[in-house]
């Protein structure tokens, strides 16, 4: 088993397994990993096509069960929450971000920026409302519908929406799947400010070698392993590393 860790954890895994099936037909997508991701950093996940970077991300983020092993997001052990509680514990404190931007198409940009706030209950906080809106460059697209934006614009609306309730870690999956190499940068861009200007803790599964030299770290996975990682990537040490995972 190989153990990865950070200094000041905002999520950690330990003995983390996940099979799919039974039997002779199980898969074994996560094998053992142990793994913490810091406070104010922006790691990324990759690995060869079926290391189990997806799976491992959404273990870490509560949208899948496990079957063996711990998931904590901060001081709380997610793998002991009821359903209920698991949902309230991601709508407080955890911020997702995917490849289809998921907004919905009948609100402007501002409401589906502050939508997650509403069923929350909570009031906006206007200063960091205005702080993240700026991040982002969304000040005159905010009466925008998505129908109306770029799928630039719509991510960066996703990036919004996912920082304005102050989560502690925020989950992206592919996020710049669906966009242009210029609008991928941007996005790219204003998560990596999110982190250096606002704190934020993010997680990022990514299979391109670019989007992942924008994170501080990057953790390999390799056949449902952690099994190397580096700090303060670039694109060529990323590929370089890939290329020996799948030799």
């Amino acid at each position: 088993m190989t153990t990865i860790t950070s200094f000041r954890s905002a999520v950690t895994a330990q003995g983390l397994t996940k099979v799919y099936g039974s039997g002779d037909a199980a898969v074994h997508a996560l094998r053992g990993i142990d793994v913490e991701f810091a406070t104010r950093a922006f790691t990324a996940i990759m690995g060869p096509s079926g290391s189990g970077k997806s799976t491992l991300m959404h273990c870490l983020a509560g949208l899948d069960s496990v079957t063996d092993g711990h998931v904590s997001i901060g001081d709380v052990e997610i793998t002991r929450l009821n359903d209920k509680r698991l949902t309230m514990l991601r709508r407080e404190r955890v911020g997702f971000i995917f490849q289809a931007f998921n907004l919905l198409p009948t609100l402007t940009a501002e409401q589906n920026i502050l939508l997650p706030l509403q069923i929350a209950g909570r009031q906006p906080d206007q200063a960091l409302f205005d702080r993240v809106i700026d991040t982002v460059g969304l000040r005159d697209r905010l009466r925008h519908k998505p129908s109306q934006l770029s799928g630039g614009q719509q991510q960066r609306v996703a990036v919004a929406r996912a920082l304005i309730s102050k989560p502690e870690v925020i989950f992206a999956d592919e996020p710049t799947g669906n966009l242009d190499s210029r609008s991928g940068a941007e996005v790219l861009s204003f998560l990596r400010t999110s982190v250096r200007e606002l704190g934020q803790t993010i997680v990022m599964v990514t299979h391109d070698p670019v989007a992942a030299s924008y994170a501080d770290r990057v953790v390999f996975l390799r056949d449902g392993l952690l099994v190397r990682e580096l700090e303060q990537p670039t694109p060529q040490t990323v590929l370089d590393t890939l290329v020996a995972l799948e030799a």
